[in-house]
């Protein structure tokens, strides 16, 4: 049985895993919902900086969303 990543604790994270879960949480702080945040974290192309700045600069969530991905 495998328990979904939110029950690992994160001594059971991958060093992948813990980034991820990192860059997500400063996405959602810069505004992102959850979702889009975890989309943007796992992808290792995405600057965490560019994403954030492009809603520092004013652009949208739902805008800098489309830009990234």
């Amino acid at each position: 049985m495998t328990m979904p990543t939110a029950d690992l604790s994160p001594t059971q994270l991958t060093e992948q895993e813990l980034v991820e879960r990192w860059r997500a949480e400063e996405l959602e702080r810069a505004g992102f919902g959850p979702s889009d945040a975890r989309a943007i974290a796992a992808r290792n192309d995405i600057d965490l900086h560019v994403a954030i700045e492009l809603l520092l600069k004013g652009c949208s969530p739902e805008l800098a969303k489309q830009i990234l991905l």
